[in-house]
């Protein structure tokens, strides 16, 4: 895990209410457990405790980078996706190894996008733009939450004495993805022009935006390894 990427979430989500109430109450419990995991939130390790028979309360840390494509009508662009969570869950087991989970996930997801020119032309908005003139297309896509209600299903728990498995599957309710793009004006290019290529840009950012609402719920799946102790 990115050592620069855990330690500035830890920094700026630390002082959740959530977390401290959870780590307080680890304080008066006898069960625990660490875990390690790898999925759709990244690679991270939670670290779990009994509060009641049924009940468990988890603080985990995750974190990934990666590249990807993004698309809207006019434009392709070169994606880097940067995800980083600091997550604080209540497990309720009522029927054995199997859980519901809930709570909120703290996050520093964004995704850092450049567009990517067809010939030399970018296309915004249905008009043409030349890179030579304009330079690059670039912005970042964040989640519309930074702090995101959390609600799933999972198996085995990480306080559970002994080497156990188990999985997340759940949804982070992130909120629609928030847009912002640049286009830079170059030295030959008129006010007016400017004007309408960042009348576009805007226009762009609304098409792409609508594009990624779907991510508003972003899907939990995590597969992982507990000691307990």
């Amino acid at each position: 895990m990115p050592q620069v990427m855990t330690r500035e979430i830890a920094m700026r989500y630390g002082r959740s209410v959530l977390v401290v109430a959870l780590a307080a109450a680890a304080g008066s419990t006898q069960a625990a457990g660490i875990g390690v995991r790898a999925g759709t939130t990244g690679i991270g390790a939670d670290l779990g405790w009994g509060i009641a028979p049924t009940l468990g309360g988890r603080i985990g840390l995750s974190a990934i980078n990666f590249s990807t494509h993004v698309e809207s009508d006019d434009v392709r662009y070169d994606a880097k996706a940067k995800l980083a969570n600091l997550n604080a869950l209540l497990d309720w087991s009522p029927l054995g190894p199997f859980r519901i989970s809930a709570g909120l996930i703290a996050n520093n997801n964004k995704v850092d996008v450049t567009g990517e020119p067809s010939n030399g032309i970018f296309t915004i908005n249905g008009n043409p733009y030349n890179a030579s003139q304009y330079g690059s297309l670039t912005g970042t896509v964040k989640s519309g939450r930074s702090v995101a209600p959390y609600l799933g299903i999972g198996y085995g728990n990480v306080w559970t004495k002994g080497v156990n498995f188990y999985f997340d599957l759940g949804i982070m309710f992130q909120g629609s993805p928030k847009v912002d793009l640049s286009l830079a004006c170059g030295p030959s290019v008129t006010p007016a022009q400017c004007s309408q290529a960042q009348s576009d840009v805007e226009a762009e950012e609304a098409k792409l935006q609508d594009e990624l609402k779907r991510f508003k719920y972003f899907p939990v799946l995590n597969l992982g390894v507990t000691i307990g102790f």
